[in-house]
């Protein structure tokens, strides 16, 4: 078996808060490695604590059970932290046509989180710069809620982590 087969396979394996995206879409899968006693795969987290991780290795572990491998090994790995800038620019457009304002890359000021200062994030559905943001928090931590006044619709964008 070919890592390049097992990244094949882990497309199949979604993120279960963003099911519009995969886990090497995500970026979270950081290395495959192939030897003759099985499979060893390196998750990093979004950021630390997120509930999806647990799912994401569960399911990554099942995906390779069906494809008939047994040995597998999952390892959360802390370094290189996990940024929005691993999606790649295909990612953020499958994030924009389900209707999620995709992050922008990260910037110096983005790091510091006493340096809070709301963003003008463009609407997914019209494209507009008249939106307002709503809430901190969207249906999960790392996206925020805001609101579009040009199209009147409500919608949520993928943190800048």
């Amino acid at each position: 078996m070919e890592p390049a087969q097992i990244y094949e396979y882990l497309k199949a394996v979604k993120d279960p808060e963003v099911p519009a995206i995969n886990v090497v879409e995500l970026g979270v899968v950081r290395d495959v490695k192939c030897a003759d006693e099985g499979v060893e795969i390196d998750i990093t987290p979004t950021y630390t604590g997120c509930p999806a991780m647990k799912i994401m290795e569960a399911d990554i572990r099942a995906e390779l059970t069906r494809q008939g491998i047994a040995n597998i090994t999952i390892r959360t790995v802390m370094f290189p932290p996990w940024t929005t800038d691993d999606m790649s620019e295909s990612t953020r457009a499958k994030l924009k046509a389900v209707g999620i304002a995709p992050p922008e890359k990260v910037r110096e000021e983005d790091l510091d989180p006493l340096n809070f200062q709301e963003k003008k994030v463009p609407c997914p559905m019209c494209d507009s710069a008249n939106t307002r943001l709503t809430s901190q928090f969207g249906s999960t931590a790392c996206k925020a809620l805001y609101y579009c006044d040009a199209c009147l619709q409500p919608f949520e964008h993928f943190k800048c982590i």
